[in-house]
């Protein structure tokens, strides 16, 4: 690496970090403002509370990790020309691709961080503030979990297992119910079905068995067309937390899309995986359009960050706007879920490129 590459990669960087401070102070200031209620009314002491934001950190630049890199390679190459240094460069010979070339660097290297951090951090800082926030705070504690298309439930006397491919409807493919002895850890109870409803405040179980226990080694098994049940729970006493989905990193996102039996279920599971990888990368295709943008507004105006670090906010915001709608048109399955996480992508960052190596010829 270069003179020249270390010193703009080192100037890339300091601005990602003075940049980052200011955005996360601002954040937590007015999560801070919101949140501080809810923990004085549950009666949490301070230390829970810095705990929250402290752990929350990771998550704030992640969520913010595409305006950081943009905003970042912009002021860095606008400080660069403010100071006339960009002039100099060029004028000695240098072509722009290889002055930008840190800029991209820096950017992709601080990518490949939001990649890893996804993968081995974000799950449990995520779970952790999850954790405080939802059960310690606001008390909503989970009585269930969703692993590998079918979701699992602690009742008050037995667990529930099934999958639920309509969510909007009461009907519960390969159902069980079991119940267990307290004093051994033994099964009491087992039932079974292909099918349950739960309507008129009772679980309707089609094409199933119950399996009994009678002593310490048999069990009686009962055959049944339709039966009814009055299980102590129904859908509406158990509570999955719908935020339990960030908690997964990248490769549990992969492996949890092939695991689902629904076309339904494996259109979200898929979209969250390309969305969370392609929010990751959303930053390189803002930068390889913002900084054109920097050069073309001095080349014209005789200013440079006054108007490209607006621009750029502006640009930033649009790129989250055509992601988001298509984050949801791929869950509604209108979309391809590849195709949603990558074509804002494509189109910032092709024209990017194109306005870039028209800046430099």
């Amino acid at each position: 690496m270069t003179l020249l590459d270390r010193y703009v990669l080192s100037q890339f960087a300091r601005t990602f970090f003075t940049v980052a401070a200011g955005f996360v102070a601002i954040y937590i200031l007015v999560d801070f403002l919101e949140k501080i209620d809810n923990f004085i009314e549950a009666g949490k002491p301070i230390s829970l509370l810095i705990k929250f934001f402290l752990l929350n950190i990771p998550f704030i630049v992640d969520q913010l990790g595409p305006i950081l890199i943009l905003l970042s390679g912009v002021i860095t190459l606008g400080l660069l020309n403010h100071s006339n240094e960009l002039t100099a460069m060029m004028a000695g010979g240098l072509h722009l691709r290889t002055i930008v070339k840190p800029i991209l660097i820096g950017a992709l290297l601080f990518t490949m961080l939001f990649l890893a951090m996804a993968q081995w951090l974000l799950p449990r800082t995520i779970a952790a503030t999850n954790t405080i926030w939802y059960e310690e705070v606001n008390d909503m504690i989970p009585l269930g979990i969703f692993r590998k298309g079918r979701f699992y439930y602690q009742g008050k006397e037995g667990f529930y297992s099934f999958a639920r491919p309509w969510l909007d409807k009461d009907i519960f493919l390969d159902f069980s119910y079991s119940s267990w002895n307290s004093s051994d850890y033994s099964l009491e109870t087992l039932i079974t079905a292909k099918k349950a409803e739960w309507k008129n405040s009772d679980w309707h179980l089609s094409q199933g068995q119950i399996q009994k226990k009678h002593n310490n080694i048999e069990y009686s098994t009962t055959l049944f067309n339709k039966q009814t049940f009055d299980f102590p729970e129904g859908p509406d006493h158990f509570f999955v937390p719908e935020y339990q989905a960030a908690e997964l990193s990248l490769t549990e996102l992969f492996t949890n899309a092939f695991n689902q039996k629904t076309r339904k279920e494996t259109v979200e599971a898929w979209t969250n995986f390309y969305s969370r990888l392609s929010y990751a990368l959303l930053g390189l295709p803002l930068l390889l359009l913002g900084l054109p943008v920097l050069l073309i507004s001095y080349r014209k105006w005789g200013r440079d960050l006054s108007v490209a670090i607006p621009a750029s906010c502006a640009m930033a915001f649009i790129a989250w706007g055509m992601w988001g709608a298509l984050q949801s048109l791929a869950r509604a399955d209108y979309f391809s879920p590849l195709l949603a996480a990558a074509l804002v992508h494509i189109l910032f960052g092709g024209g990017g490129f194109l306005l870039l190596h028209k800046q430099g010829t």
